[in-house]
């Protein structure tokens, strides 16, 4: 079967090695240079087990920029585009879903279309009017940065947004690429698959500001935050997860997806308290962290990585971005992130140097603690109480 992959992020990129396993999968890009790198099966992301697969699996995988050569034929059309979210609009970015749409139906007509980017709740029988076509899917994904593929071989859960011959055809294309056994598949319509991707990590974003604002109580009336988070997890209904303190969610889902459901709850007037509390006490918990830093008075700031997790080489929508805009006017930030080139942020100074960038910082703001700065923890501030994400 021809498959096509629009877009070669981490999750257009995993959903093409998943399924090249078994198919001839077309991945479409706009950007030569990682066009290029595909094919000679080099990760255009950081991905360890794309880097894997790449090296040892026999993969029919071909990337191409010709988007005549990637829609003909293709049965199924996976379009994997950004859709940032527009603080203006209130709402998703999905042009470049639509114009993906346009051209994958005037070159192929029969194709089915899939939806893997997030969207808004109610985007996808919407666009299915405006284009006139009836042959669109939406089926989100549950992926991490640094991890897409090995999420994509052990799925939680695959769900599906149609119920007909089809979504069983596609949905069993995903479980024959998994190496995971038993996964739960769930079919629905559309709109609810929308809002499950929406709640879901809407509900993670919830549980981070809760132990977030654990952690602060905690700092502020100088108690041991761990052996609370630890009382309060031995509950098996609360449980050993997500519950590590950070600067506050971040990183490509969590901010976004939270912005874009409290926006399907205001623009329809439908009640709520909860969804805004979660987006206003993520803001709340990075104006702890900068005013804890300020109140130590020091002269220069060292910020350690910009990335969110482990294992990623991106830091867009990192939550220490929002901490250093509030430090910047007050003291001099000096960054250690190997990933940056070094001129992303005016007035901060980038070292590469490790040693050289602890030894001139007053103190060092880490949202997770590594063995590069575990000796120096007596100038550090973090969060980090676990040391994973």
């Amino acid at each position: 079967m021809k498959i096509t992959i629009v877009g070669t992020g981490y999750v257009g990129l995993s959903n093409a090695v998943l399924l090249a396993q078994h198919n001839d999968v077309y991945a479409l890009d706009i950007v030569l240079e990682k066009v290029e790198m595909i094919n000679k099966r080099v990760s255009p992301i950081e991905d360890e087990e794309i880097k894997n697969f790449f090296k040892n699996r026999e993969l029919s995988l071909k990337a191409t920029l010709n988007k005549e050569e990637a829609y003909e034929d293709a049965e199924f059309i996976i379009i994997a585009t950004p859709t940032d979210y527009d603080p203006i609009t209130n709402y998703f970015n999905t042009k470049s879903i639509e114009i993906v749409a346009k051209d994958a139906i005037e070159i192929n007509p029969k194709a089915t279309l899939v939806i893997r980017s997030t969207i808004p709740i109610g985007y996808t029988e919407r666009i299915k009017k405006e284009l006139g076509y009836e042959n669109i899917i939406f089926v989100p994904e549950f992926l991490r940065e640094g991890k897409a593929l090995y999420d994509s071989l052990h799925p939680s859960r695959i769900i599906i947004g149609e119920k007909s011959q089809k979504a069983k055809i596609l949905a069993n294309l995903l479980l024959k690429g998994a190496l995971k056994k038993d996964i739960p598949v769930l079919y629905t319509s559309n709109t609810e698959a929308e809002a499950v991707k929406l709640f879901a990590n809407t509900y993670l974003a919830m549980r981070v500001s809760f132990f977030n604002e654990l952690d602060t109580y905690a700092r502020m009336k100088n108690l041991n935050t761990k052996e609370i988070i630890e009382g309060v997890c031995l509950d098996p209904r609360i449980g050993q997860h997500y519950n590590n303190p950070s600067f506050g969610y971040g990183g490509y889902c969590l901010p976004k997806d939270t912005k874009q459901l409290l926006a399907n709850y205001t623009l329809e007037n439908i009640p709520q308290k909860l969804i805004e509390a979660i987006v206003t006490s993520n803001s709340l918990r990075k104006e702890f962290i900068a005013k804890s830093v300020l109140d130590k008075k020091p002269k220069k700031v060292g910020i350690y990585r910009l990335i969110m997790k482990t294992g990623s080489d991106n830091f867009r929508s990192s939550a220490i971005f929002d901490i250093m805009e509030m430090l910047v006017p007050f003291t001099q930030l000096v960054v250690y992130e190997p990933m940056a080139k070094g001129n992303e942020i005016e007035n901060v100074i980038f070292k590469n140097d490790i040693n050289e960038f602890i030894k001139e910082c007053d103190l060092i703001l880490a949202n997770r603690v590594d063995e590069n700065i575990e000796k120096y923890l007596d100038k550090v501030i973090t969060c980090d109480i676990f040391q994973r994400d």
